[in-house]
């Protein structure tokens, strides 16, 4: 065990997949000698060559389209877009190409191609540089949404991506990068859908995923000195959602909480929350609560702060969860 980022995690696992597998090309903007915007394919273009990892036009719908016809043509073609809100030219390729060939050609082409996408806040970035979009893409069958919170995940979930048979939208939350932990990148892959329940609980559950892991952590161990014994659960992958672990823990507690970033309406904390809602009505012992980000454009960055759940807003949420009815 090493102390290793998420940034380190990721440079990894793109250069362990392509020393193992010559199909695997990694393009975008900057990635090249630069090493990207955040150095996350640092290195690659010297150990491997520009044509194994090479730099693109600044012009996101050409990077995907072109990954597309890879693809099709036996490549496993991983693309960077430089940031969230600059995805958003891509997204008429990735919701009637990318998502569909496999619908519309009756199985007969797949497409074997990652889109990562540094995404989210928390780094005091500007406007296009901070989006929260997985809703887009969860919302778009075809698709497999990804966004790990760890290094270990970060590896793991990349590695298992680029293996898959499937288009993968790897988002990776920004202001994780440089978190630093001790970790042992794992050998094995971790199969898509599988929740982790990072912090055992009894009073209420917290579900969050990605750059909101850390946050429904720190309120964990903050409510402590409240007399609550909260659970975590990192959903890991958006789509396909690990029902099985959110409703055993919510049925196990009784009550929960869905932490994300995101604007909170129409959001995948709002499909968690319904869920929760149809699947644990009978268990439930109050309603459950969202904290989210504001139905707003992102902010300015200094007024991200107020926009971004934190502990306060998470512990105020939980205080609300009707514990005299208990």
């Amino acid at each position: 065990m090493s102390s290793v980022t998420v940034a380190q995690a990721i440079n990894t696992a793109l250069a362990d997949a392509l020393a193992e597998d010559p199909s695997v090309v990694v393009f975008g903007e900057d990635v090249g000698a630069l090493g990207g915007v955040f150095r996350i394919t640092d290195g690659l273009t010297g150990a491997y060559g520009e044509d194994r990892c090479f730099d693109t036009p600044l012009a996101e719908s050409g990077i995907v389209g072109v990954a597309v016809g890879m693809a099709m043509n036996g490549l496993r073609p991983v693309v960077e877009m430089q940031f969230d809100a600059f995805a958003y030219p891509a997204f008429e390729q990735i919701a009637s190409h990318v998502a569909k060939m496999r619908n519309r050609t009756r199985g007969a082409v797949t497409l074997p191609m990652v889109i990562r996408i540094p995404y989210a806040g928390g780094i005091g970035g500007v406007e296009h540089h901070c989006d929260s979009s997985e809703s887009y893409y969860a919302h778009t069958p075809g698709l497999t949404v990804v966004t790990p919170a760890t290094a270990e995940d970060a590896y793991s979930l990349l590695r298992e991506a680029i293996a898959s048979p499937d288009p993968v939208i790897f988002l990776e939350p920004k202001r994780l990068y440089w978190s630093r932990a001790e970790a042992t990148l794992p050998a094995k892959t971790e199969p898509f859908g599988r929740a982790a329940v990072r912090r055992a609980g009894r009073d209420a559950t917290l579900v969050a995923y990605g750059p909101s892991v850390p946050v429904a952590m720190q309120a964990a161990e903050a409510a402590v000195a409240e007399g609550w014994d909260l659970e975590v659960v990192d959903l890991r992958t958006l789509v396909p959602l690990d029902d099985a672990t959110v409703m055993a823990s919510v049925a196990k507690t009784g009550r929960a909480v869905v932490v994300a970033e995101a604007q909170g309406f129409a959001s995948v904390a709002s499909e968690v929350a319904a869920r929760i809602a149809e699947q644990c009505f009978h268990v439930l012992e109050a309603p459950v609560r969202r904290v989210t980000g504001l139905d707003i454009p992102y902010p300015p960055p200094k007024l991200e702060h107020h926009h971004l759940p934190n502990v306060d807003r998470v512990l105020d949420a939980v205080a609300t969860l009707q514990w005299e009815d208990a």
